[in-house]
């Protein structure tokens, strides 16, 4: 019979059970903590953005926790957060949003060879934020009323004979902000005043609404002329409702400038965080963004152009528009002219 082990010995054997159990947490759970969950504050309302999540979830087996908001509020949800912040990407629908989050700091830097290969130099800041689809600002007229040859450039919405004729949301809106800064760079702050001033001057009521509000005010005859971005007028398009394809056929689109330097085309994007906890996340999920399957659900999705070239999309409607010429200015460039564009709109009292 062989001997029986000590009180001792027992006692010990106990220990290093316990011990392993103890630890055995500790050398599993951050391994797991950093692959499993990304967490993602966003200013993309689309379902279609949902999707694309789930996509990703399904690639790589890492969750998204989203929050979504407008665009000042999570800024100000970071700025509150500060160091604690659950957050690992930040996504905005605009680069005038996302120059105030880098001035803000932000952004982390992402060396990213996939990005810096993907996303063109002229729709991202450096390696802090990406652009990862592109939207123009459009002319929305209704021809009975205004002559097409007549309102070809942004400019001609200050000429005189389109007083009351014209509609806009709130130039405090970043979609204006990133305009008008646009107005900045290629013009300067005085002239760009003054057209501004004559803008106010011919609107037919005070801006209000989103920019779907300005398309079927023009179809509806409050004015005829509006601004909105590009993918507005598309989901109008598209849409199952014949309300909204009848707004439409009252209107057309404008793409101004094209015999000078091009529609202004502005991006939503986004980029990693300073304090995010997840960075290996972070990194593979904007990867993803720029991926040509992520590219090509953001135009049949949302009607958006994908940032990346040579991706292949399927939106009959989108396409439809044609091919136009695009400002080639880069974004970060007008998007760092926002707090001269709001000191012009204050001045001249464009709400």
């Amino acid at each position: 019979m062989p001997p029986r082990p000590s009180s001792l010995t027992i006692r010990r054997l106990i220990g290093v059970f316990a011990l392993c159990a103890l630890i055995a947490p500790i050398f599993s759970e951050p391994a797991h903590a950093q692959t499993s969950v990304l967490h993602l504050y966003t200013a993309r309302h689309y379902a279609s953005d949902e999707a694309l999540y789930k996509r990703f979830t399904s690639n790589t087996g890492i969750e998204v926790k989203v929050v979504s908001s407008d665009d000042e509020p999570l800024l100000e949800r970071l700025r509150s957060e500060g160091r604690a912040s659950p957050a690992d990407v930040l996504l905005l629908a605009d680069a005038t949003r996302l120059e105030r989050a880098e001035q803000e700091g932000f952004f982390a830097p992402l060396d990213s060879p996939v990005l810096s290969k993907a996303i063109p130099a002229d729709r991202r800041s450096g390696n802090l934020w990406f652009g990862f689809t592109t939207r123009a600002r459009v002319l929305v007229i209704d021809p009975t009323r205004v002559d097409v040859k007549r309102i070809s450039r942004y400019e001609d919405l200050a000429n005189p004979e389109f007083k009351g004729l014209v509609c806009t949301r709130s130039a405090a809106h970043p979609y204006m902000l990133s305009l008008i800064g646009s107005r900045i760079v290629q013009d300067g702050e005085t002239k760009t005043t003054e057209w501004a001033k004559s803008v106010v001057a011919n609107l037919a009521r005070a801006p209000k609404g989103g920019d779907t509000d300005q398309i079927k005010a023009v179809a509806s005859g409050e004015c005829a002329i509006a601004l909105s971005n590009s993918y507005y007028y598309v989901r109008l398009m598209r849409s199952a409702n014949p309300a909204d394809r009848a707004i439409v056929s009252k209107t057309r689109l404008v793409w101004p400038n094209q015999s000078e330097q091009g529609t202004h085309v502005n991006v939503s994007g986004g980029g990693m965080l300073k304090n995010a906890p997840n960075p290996r996340a972070a990194r593979a999920f904007l990867e993803f963004l720029a991926s040509p399957e992520a590219q090509a659900e953001f135009a049949s999705g949302n009607n958006e152009w994908p940032v990346v070239k040579g991706v292949s999309i399927q939106n009959p409607e989108l396409e439809s528009l044609g091919k136009f010429k695009a400002d080639p200015m880069p974004v970060a460039q007008f998007a760092a002219q926002q707090r001269a564009a709001q000191r012009i709109t204050d001045s001249v009292g464009w709400r």
